[in-house]
């Protein structure tokens, strides 16, 4: 029987001491499937990878990858997949082309023509020593590394940190070629628009938990467009709609306004709006950022009754 999901991770709870780092998390990475793991800094991204590598142990529930467990099969999982951590520290007296190398042979794979593909790519200079790179190309080194690596699973931990905006786009472009060949993906991030370009399902994390997941359309269902109008008639009750957010008029007689609106109150709103003779009409579809603040806002201001 051919195994559908590369990752499987059910009721994991991480403790440190008293500290609960994660609690009762739940989620899989499916076949050729790209999942953005995103939450701020200190949300359990890290800890919930490392439990993942075999690198820590559950505290309690279950880490499968490959249908293996993760903590006493982690010799066999890591030969078959790359990993690429968002704090890179490299051998300061090697040069970058000897760690590629040795990264490739510890692996059990070797340098080969998409590794010089991949440093023309990325402009590394392999001939400098490791301890003369800045952050952005020791991340480099081990991205070469691990996109190098033909592997069924990926794990990309930050991995643009540090990185300019074109060597972003090259490591998209990357993460795009890898889908196409069937490869599994999972990137961890705090950069929401990196997700957004790259993941097919998206998991939230915050403060151990997991507040969200779903796929980028579904999730975009559930937040709210950007409406920007004019009108010949004023827009007075456009407030008292419905599914209407944080309206901002423009001039005093209120025939222009700013505001939110919830996805399923689009038609009533735009009836509205028809019948105050719109001028003119600019809608925004809802970016993850938008929905990531969202829930992040939500989470806080439900005990102080925020209508969000």
């Amino acid at each position: 029987m051919q195994q559908t999901n590369m990752i499987e991770i059910k009721h994991l709870q991480k403790k440190f001491g008293k500290f609960e780092a994660l609690k009762d998390i739940n989620f899989e990475l499916g076949t050729g499937e790209v999942l953005g793991f995103i939450g701020p800094n200190g949300a359990g991204k890290s800890t919930t990878i490392r439990t993942i590598l075999g690198l820590i142990k559950a505290s309690a529930g279950s880490v499968s990858v490959f249908g293996k467990d993760a903590w006493t099969d982690a010799v066999a999982i890591h030969r078959q997949l790359a990993y690429v951590p968002g704090d890179v520290y490299l051998w300061p007296n090697l040069t970058g082309g000897q760690t590629i190398d040795m990264l490739l042979h510890m692996s059990q794979q070797k340098h080969s023509q998409r590794t010089d593909q991949l440093i023309k790519a990325f402009a590394l200079d392999t001939g400098k020593k490791n301890r003369t790179y800045s952050k952005g190309n020791r991340q480099k080194v081990a991205l070469i590394a691990a996109l190098s690596t033909d592997v069924p699973l990926y794990i990309f931990d930050e991995p643009t940190s540090g990185l300019d905006p074109l060597n972003e786009v090259i490591f998209q472009e990357q993460v795009h070629a890898l889908k196409a060949q069937g490869k599994s993906i999972l990137l961890s991030s705090h950069i929401l628009s990196e997700v957004e370009k790259m993941g097919d399902r998206i998991v939230i994390i915050r403060a151990g938990e997991i507040i969200e997941s779903g796929s980028l359309d579904s999730m975009r269902h559930l937040t709210r467009s950007q409406v920007s109008v004019e009108t010949t008639q004023p827009l007075a009750q456009l407030t008292q709609i419905a599914g209407v957010h944080q309206v901002t008029f423009g001039n005093a007689t209120q025939t222009k306004a700013e505001f939110g609106a919830d996805t399923e109150a689009l038609n009533t709103i735009m009836t509205y709006l028809a019948q105050q003779h719109i001028v003119t009409l600019k809608t925004t579809p809802p970016t993850l950022e938008d929905m990531f603040l969202r829930y992040y806002d939500a989470k806080d201001t439900q005990k102080a009754g925020v209508d969000l």
